[in-house]
């Protein structure tokens, strides 16, 4: 890593360029849109962590709270059934600007999201994710559940969890 890190909550000027970085990190309709990106930030700024290096943000986690996980629950994206006080929490999105990939931001951006998450006394991350993933996230604690019932963005998706 050449730069030093940083993590902050986000603030609502931060979603221009947080949906700068799902786009050009994620393909097609994977991404959020800009709207759900400031929804986020409006209504679940505890389950979103960004990550600067340099005075620039370079990726972020995003999640909400939920008492009933359902990972292929689309409208869980826009924050439809989301609750802060919940225990279970889904993350919607890890991401890091492609031109700051391979320096090992993404693991540096999860292992502090899962210390502010039990800090907030949350008993479990869910996630989903692809292929090339799974093996990655295994290695950070996370338990293969099943392959996923969302085809969100025309994509093969797997369920993982945590216990917190």
């Amino acid at each position: 890593m050449t730069a030093t890190c940083s993590f902050r909550p986000p603030v609502l000027e931060d979603a221009a360029r947080c949906f700068e970085i799902e786009t050009s990190a994620y393909g097609g309709d994977e991404a959020a849109t800009l709207e759900k990106i400031r929804t986020r930030i409006a209504q679940c700024p505890q389950g979103f962590l960004i990550l600067e290096t340099g005075g620039k943000i370079a990726g972020f986690i995003n999640s909400g709270g939920a008492f009933d996980v359902v990972m292929s629950d689309e409208e869980f994206k826009e924050l439809i059934g989301h609750d802060p006080e919940a225990p279970n929490v889904v993350i919607m999105s890890v991401v890091v600007d492609p031109a700051e990939q391979g320096k090992g931001y993404a693991k540096l951006l999860m292992h502090r999201f899962i210390e502010q998450m039990k800090d907030m006394d949350k008993t479990s991350i869910h996630l989903m994710c692809k292929d090339q993933h799974v093996s990655p996230y295994e290695k950070m604690g996370y338990r293969y559940i099943k392959p996923s019932a969302s085809d969100h963005g025309g994509m093969a998706w797997h369920e993982m969890s945590m216990d917190l």
